[in-house]
């Protein structure tokens, strides 16, 4: 299989570092670039960091963006104690702006975006949040990328060793109890994190033929009908 290049961001929040984590030490992967507010904290042969403030606008970066086969957009922001532009900001504006920059720069790579269960892509429901994230996927599906993957994940369990300077540690730290034996009972829909950024690194690896991938697909992807 050949070797491939990718994009991170998000890289502080859970899914971020689990996939960076997992990219890292990926035989397939052998560049990875993180884009971030703030430093990862991490160290290694293969990583290269870019702290950019404004994420909105990558333009300036053009000659770093160039060469890499995916990018892993997994930043995102919890509707709770948000209007509806303050979230559509966060989950719409911010994710398009910079996935256009980066399709026209680099129109040849595959994006995958972590979306949601529940993603509405009607964009017509009830739910705010639901509608933003449906948008926001319908949206980058007509970017002009070589592909675009909607992975929809809902109830994940970290495999990395929870430390107070995470982002999700406090979250975490104090719901862990009740996901793991919910996860006997809705295996379908709550999984190890390990299984959801496997999935994403081989898709960038080999394709999938659905471009919104629910937590069903992501066994699948990874070869596993249970955990």
């Amino acid at each position: 299989m050949q070797k491939i290049s990718v994009i991170i961001t998000g890289v502080t929040g859970m899914i971020g570092e689990g996939l960076l984590y997992q990219c890292l030490n990926h035989d397939n992967i052998e560049k990875v670039l993180v884009i971030t507010r703030k430093s990862s904290g991490y160290k290694h042969p293969k990583l290269t960091e870019i702290i950019q403030n404004n994420l909105s606008d990558i333009s300036s970066l053009k000659d770093s963006l160039l060469d890499y086969n995916a990018c892993f957009y997994c930043i995102g922001s919890t509707s709770v104690g948000k209007s509806e532009s303050q979230y559509t900001a966060d989950n719409y504006t911010l994710p398009l702006n910079f996935a256009t920059t980066l399709a026209n720069i680099n129109p040849d790579m595959t994006f995958c975006y972590i979306s949601g269960v529940g993603t509405d892509s009607t964009e017509k429901g009830r739910s705010m949040w639901a509608r933003v994230k449906g948008k926001t996927e319908n949206d980058l599906m007509k970017l002009p990328f070589s592909a675009v993957y909607n992975f929809r994940p809902a109830g994940l369990i970290p495999f990395l060793s929870l430390k107070p300077t995470q982002t999700y540690y406090k979250t975490y730290k104090y719901t862990k109890w009740l996901m793991v034996p919910l996860k006997t009972i809705f295996p379908s829909y709550i999984m190890d994190l390990r299984i959801l950024t496997t999935a994403l690194i081989n898709v960038a690896l080999k394709g999938y033929s659905k471009k919104i991938v629910e937590p069903k697909d992501f066994k699948i992807i990874v070869g596993k009908s249970t955990e």
